[in-house]
């Protein structure tokens, strides 16, 4: 499926929604774990990656203090690797310190079935022991497939099967902003 073969429906956040979301689970974060003692932030490919960054940058202007951020690759971990492609491209994991017995804040844009989320727990598992694994996204969409809930949620948007939720990050995209895309009707029509 690619971008030609959706239609999009709603924008669902603005820049400034999106920028209130992370402040908001920056908050959070601070709030769940007593302050940043031992707290790291790692982002998931691809979009995952700038906002994490983002959250830690959050962090950073409420409480001062600098977290660590890392980026992680989980592409030789999904289960669906065979399906994606005939050669996956796989890039870099980026975690430049020690996780064990850290408190990881694990960094996604959307939450759907759950299997990005598997995937990168066994990734984090390999690299080390932390002490404790938290999920935050900055988009939930429901259709859970597996038993996996974040902890931390910028907003809720229950979709159909035949949505899609398009995250697009200054970074990544080029444009700021969450929207609701459909799959065109076979006959190309909206």
């Amino acid at each position: 499926m690619s971008r030609s073969d959706l239609i999009e429906k709603a924008q669902v956040m603005d820049a400034d929604g999106i920028r209130r979301s992370m402040v908001r689970i920056a908050h959070e974060v601070i709030e769940r774990n007593k302050g940043v003692k031992d707290l790291a932030v790692i982002g998931i490919r691809t979009r995952g990656v700038p906002l994490a960054k983002r959250l830690a940058e959050a962090i950073r202007s409420i409480e001062h203090a600098e977290v660590p951020v890392g980026v992680l690759d989980i592409t030789l971990y999904r289960d669906d690797l065979t399906i994606i492609a005939v050669q996956p491209v796989v890039h870099k994991t980026e975690i430049p310190f020690d996780i064990n017995d850290k408190i990881v804040v694990l960094v996604d844009d959307v939450i759907f079935t759950g299997r990005t989320v598997r995937a990168a727990l066994d990734a984090l598992m390999d690299i080390g022991r932390p002490r404790s694994i938290q999920l935050a996204v900055l988009v939930d969409r429901g259709h859970r497939e597996l038993p996996i809930r974040p902890d931390f949620v910028g907003k809720n948007v229950p979709t159909s099967k035949r949505e899609v939720i398009g995250v697009r990050l200054n970074e990544t995209d080029g444009e700021e902003r969450v929207v609701i895309q459909e799959l065109r009707n076979k006959s190309g029509a909206g």
